[in-house]
């Protein structure tokens, strides 16, 4: 019974700290409708803020706290609230969404950048030379009982202020119609600053009452995030009081698993990924809003043509070759991926740039392709990726069983739920056997991989599993085009715009995102599977949700309705990247903060990059003198790299100042007065019928 008392003190104190966290997330969430998936970061960023003041530079401990508090933490929130959310502030809440996961990322990195993650960090605990004190048979400590005092002063002071303050009710009113809110004089954007004044600030107090506790490590203080949000979840994203009650459980039940779970080599990560499965689970259980209807922003989702999906994908694979041959081994392993997470990333297009469905855990099914094509391929049989696909595809189709009742924010978090379960507790289980059968995973280690067996031949060489990957990822370009063309692909676009609508013109929504789910999730595990290829060796960290997180950035900034992001995502987020390392080492961490970076730049371009790059691009492509000059020149340069005539820079410096000179030429060649705006009643008979006219305007129909 003592046993049961302590671990029962420990759990209320972490409870506490959770409370704390929780209730910012709700605050946030309530006063201005963004849910802030940074907001564990702003509490990591504060608590090594706190370090570097009271242990770098010796600061005295009230100077540090108020200093960091009333100082640091409202200077980041104004900031975050300026420059971050306000310009997303119009968009659609994924656009909002997708703001604060690329804060997230950057945070992380920025962190990793200032402090080395190889340098153990103690904090001490408040006063930790005083004696402890009794409560019966339960020790308690100053930090303890500090941290629950805090969390009571937290819960009545945003009680009197959201219900019993002239602020509070602007903040509430502000997030149901800023414009009405504005004609009855009050301000909406000061409603919105002071939420996020007061939301950084109780992360802040979360983040340095945990940090003593747990070791000061920049991607875990941010996911422990995790059960704040569950505590979140418990209040709906609006219940104080029940938010409260969600943290209690959470503490209590991390604090008893602790204790009292069986000692063996499948549980300890159980404990781990409690937080991340009951959160999962409170999402299936609780009830939320109902489905969304019209979006916001209706953006038009581009119908790539026939011919023009063919000719990219002959890019594609020209373009693999063209490394191929050029490259060293070193090189294609580095390079390489290009392609594999280039597959990664095109899943993204048919899941959140079709059906509007955000995922972040698509990196982890491309953990579980890999895994697949290591056991079941070890020797290279073609069949394994199948199987590899078909796993992953069905592990995509259990997450999106719950799916019919999640959307938005709460899929999001269901999805990241997912991925940390399988990162903290699924992938490091040891191999197992059912019914005579052995599974096995990473088994708490790495996985070897090998090339397939194609046509008799062994692709073993980083070449051919290059010129292997960028086929692939050609062929599953061609399948996603062919999706957005056909009758399920314009249900997809349907769903996306209105779950509400699609469902009363009779539209199955189980079926839709179930479907979605497995294809988006089976085009991952291929991407995963040809990454291990390509790596050789691969471990559970390189398919983490904190992993995911870049790919997914840049994939965003590329345009999730453009087919072409597969391509242009792999290419961003490995090509740049590695080659800028490679010139100057000493950027790896600025490196590290560029998708982060672009991501918080959506605002000024939602539509995507990938569009534009084809809108500007496409001169060059229709004109029959300077495409077929630059094709030419292109494969002289080619034939002289290849013979060592000149040196990579040249080659590829040389090549792209040669096709932007070109494409210029070809813009002023093809540069026409701009045809005047027609009204829509008139397609058909004051300009031509195009075929995406009747998609337009079903859609603008049915928005209607």
């Amino acid at each position: 019974m003592d046993q049961f008392l302590t671990f029962g003190i420990v759990g209320l104190s972490t409870a506490a700290i959770y409370a704390v966290i929780g209730s910012g997330l709700v605050l946030t969430y309530t006063t201005t409708g963004v849910f802030n998936f940074a907001h564990g970061a702003a509490g990591m960023l504060s608590a090594f803020m706190y370090w570097q003041l009271t242990v770098g530079w010796g600061w005295p401990v009230p100077v540090a706290l108020v200093v960091v508090l009333l100082v640091l933490a409202p200077g980041f929130g104004l900031l975050v609230e300026r420059f971050v959310l306000r310009p997303v502030q119009a968009l659609g809440e994924a656009e909002r969404l997708v703001m604060t996961v690329a804060l997230l990322s950057g945070l992380i990195a920025a962190a990793r950048w200032i402090w080395d993650p190889n340098v153990a960090r103690p904090l001490p605990m408040f006063f930790a030379g005083r004696k402890p004190f009794h409560l019966g048979p339960a020790v308690i400590t100053w930090h303890q009982a500090i941290t629950m005092a805090v969390a009571v002063a937290v819960a009545i002071g945003l009680r009197i202020l959201l219900y019993r303050t002239r602020a509070g009710a602007e903040m509430r009113a502000a997030v149901d119609d800023r414009a009405l809110v504005g004609l009855t004089g009050a301000d909406p954007v000061r409603a919105g600053r002071v939420s996020w004044i007061l939301g950084t600030q109780l992360a802040a107090i979360g983040g340095i009452l945990i940090a003593p506790t747990v070791t000061l490590d920049a991607a875990q203080l941010s996911l422990l995030i995790v059960s704040a949000y569950t505590a979140a979840v418990f209040g709906r994203l609006r219940s104080l009081p029940l938010t409260f009650l969600g943290a209690v459980v959470v503490g209590c039940m991390e604090s008893y698993l602790t204790g009292y779970l069986p000692q063996n080599d499948y549980l300890p990560g159980l404990r781990l990924a409690a937080p991340a499965l009951l959160l999962f689970l409170a999402l299936l259980v609780f009830p939320h809003r109902r489905l969304r209807g019209r979006e916001r922003r209706l953006a038009r989702v581009p119908v790539p043509s026939a011919r023009g999906t063919l000719v990219f994908a002959a890019v594609v694979i020209t373009f693999g070759a063209i490394l191929a041959s050029l490259l060293g081994e070193a090189d294609l392993i580095t390079y390489g991926a290009i392609f594999s997470l280039g597959v990664v990333a095109l899943s993204y297009v048919p899941l959140a740039g079709y059906a509007g469905q955000v995922s972040l855990c698509q990196l982890s099914m491309a953990g579980i392709g890999a895994v697949v094509w290591g056991h079941l391929g070890a020797h290279g049989q073609l069949w394994a990726l199948g199987a590899a696909i078909l796993v992953s595809a069905a592990a995509g189709a259990l997450v999106a069983l719950p799916a019919l009742r999640l959307s938005g924010v709460y899929l999001a978090l269901g999805t990241a739920a997912f991925a940390v379960i399988l990162d903290r507790w699924i992938f490091t289980i040891p191999a197992f056997h059912v019914f005579g059968l052995r599974i096995a995973l990473f088994d708490q280690g790495s996985v070897d991989i090998s090339g397939p067996h194609l046509f008799g031949l062994r692709l073993d060489s980083g070449r051919e599993l290059m010129v292997f990957a960028a086929v692939c990822l050609a062929l599953a370009s061609i399948g996603v085009a062919a999706l957005r063309r056909s009758r399920f692909g314009r249900r997809l676009i349907a769903l996306r715009d209105s779950e509400a609508a699609y469902a009363t013109l009779g539209g199955n929504l189980l079926v839709a995102k179930v479907a979605v789910f497995a294809l988006a999730s089976g085009i991952a595990g291929l991407g995963g599977a040809l990454y291990g290829m390509q790596q050789r060796t691969v471990t559970a960290d390189q398919f983490s949700l904190i992993a995911g997180l870049p790919i997914f950035l840049v994939a965003v900034v590329g345009g999730l309705g453009a087919v072409g992001n597969g391509l242009f995502a792999g290419t961003a987020f490995v090509g740049p990247t590695n080659a800028l390392i490679a010139v100057a080492p000493g950027t790896a961490n600025l490196v590290a903060l560029l998708p982060g970076l672009a991501g918080v730049g959506l605002g000024h371009n939602p539509d995507g990059i990938v569009s534009r790059f084809r809108r500007q691009w496409e001169p060059l492509a229709r004109d029959r003198i300077a495409l077929p000059a630059l094709l030419c020149v292109l494969a002289l340069a080619w034939a002289l790299r290849f013979g060592d005539v000149i040196d990579d820079w040249t080659y590829y410096g040389g090549s792209l100042l040669l096709a932007v000179a070109l494409r210029a030429w070809a813009d002023a060649r093809q540069a026409a007065p701009a045809e005047p705006e027609i009204p829509v009643e008139w397609w058909g008979l004051r300009r031509e019928w195009r075929p995406e006219d009747e998609e337009v305007l079903a859609r603008g129909v049915a928005a209607g």
